[in-house]
């Protein structure tokens, strides 16, 4: 069996970062993910790899352009606020087609907020990681281990469909420390990039990235090139746990940290005979769909249950489409929401109260 070794969620990202074959993190300290570039200070020039503490998260995650633009694997990490001063970055490395991996481990806000777990950066994870018209793979662990495995995934996809990648976790699973086993890449092999700009190798001519399109149709013909990638991503890539669901009366939809304590709520209704399931994205985007519409014919009712005011319920009902009632429940400010206060909301959606 392989061991499993204790490890604090951040330190797990980072170390299964360097297994999958990153050598370049480029970041900026924010609690509550400085663990991360923390770790990687201390590893990645014992792997033979750079560790680079950026001026700024501007300066962070351009040099992660740089990276990748040059073939690299590179990665960055931040919290809520770091997130929104590298969504320029973010959109420049769309817009050239390039992967890269970016770990958002969320806090609360608007503003600086507060550094207690939050998931109110799913809009912008999923809808607004900068401007123009793109999107990025977005990932949503619930645990330690699914964290570790996830980036090595994240990676890979962000290589085969060339687009950038994001980790999306939060306070409490960064912060928390679980038993993880650690993937072992020692033989594989990073795939080719042959678009790199690494010299001309061979070629005739020098491979250019860019994101600059001063011609409308050439912008607009590249722009709905990547469209048909995503469309291909959405009907390819949906990931989703389904628990209990087959049966359920009542669905509960949650990722990440949140749907911890949903599955805890789950299981307290079923002992009281109530029948309840969990759906829990581990994708946000592409969503998973799918997974809701398995749901949607036996059913009565859902319920979206996050810790921020109700982003990710958009989906939710977006995809149920008015064919059965969607309920939400959230906390926010960095509050957690518990098992009681969820089952709470599960025997009133049952007794038809509001």
């Amino acid at each position: 069996m392989p061991e499993k070794v204790l490890m604090k969620g951040n330190e797990a990202l980072a170390e299964a970062a360097i297994q999958a074959g990153c050598r370049l993190f480029f970041g900026y300290p924010i609690t509550p993910q400085t663990e991360v570039a923390a770790y990687m200070s201390k590893r990645m020039p014992k792997v033979g790899g750079t560790y680079l503490q950026a001026e700024s998260e501007v300066a962070a995650i351009n040099m992660v352009l740089g990276a990748s633009a040059a073939g690299a694997r590179a990665m960055t990490s931040s919290s809520s606020p770091g997130i929104s001063l590298k969504s320029e970055g973010i959109s420049y490395i769309a817009g050239s087609d390039l992967p890269a991996l970016i770990i958002n481990v969320q806090r609360g806000g608007p503003g600086l907020g507060g550094i207690q777990p939050s998931q109110a950066d799913y809009w912008q994870a999923t809808r607004a990681t900068g401007h123009g018209d793109f999107q990025i793979l977005v990932f949503a662990p619930s645990t330690v281990q699914e964290m570790v495995d996830l980036v090595s995934d994240a990676f890979d996809l962000g290589d085969k469909y060339r687009m950038p990648a994001m980790i999306l976790a939060d306070g409490m699973l960064g912060q928390m420390m679980e038993p993880v086993v650690l993937p072992d890449h020692s033989g594989k092999e990073l795939p080719e990039k042959p678009w790199a700009a690494s010299g001309r190798r061979g070629r005739g001519t020098h491979n250019i990235i860019n994101s600059l399109y001063l011609t409308p149709q050439e912008l607009e013909r590249l722009t709905r090139e990547r469209f048909a990638r995503y469309d291909k991503i959405k009907a390819t890539e949906q990931r989703a746990e389904e628990y209990l669901t087959e049966d359920a009366d009542v669905v509960v939809v949650a990722y990440g940290a949140s749907s911890r304590i949903a599955r805890s709520a789950v299981n307290m209704a079923r002992e009281k005979g109530i029948r309840a399931g969990l759906i829990r994205p581990i994708t946000v985007w592409p969503y998973p769909t799918n997974a809701i519409e398995r749901a949607i014919p036996t059913a009565k009712a859902f319920l979206c249950v996050e810790m921020s005011m109700g982003q990710m319920v958009d989906d939710v009902r977006l995809t149920v489409n008015g064919r059965k009632p969607v309920h939400f429940y959230g906390r926010t400010g960095g509050i957690i929401p518990t098992p009681a206060e969820v089952l709470d909301q599960i025997e009133k959606i049952v007794g038809g109260a509001e």
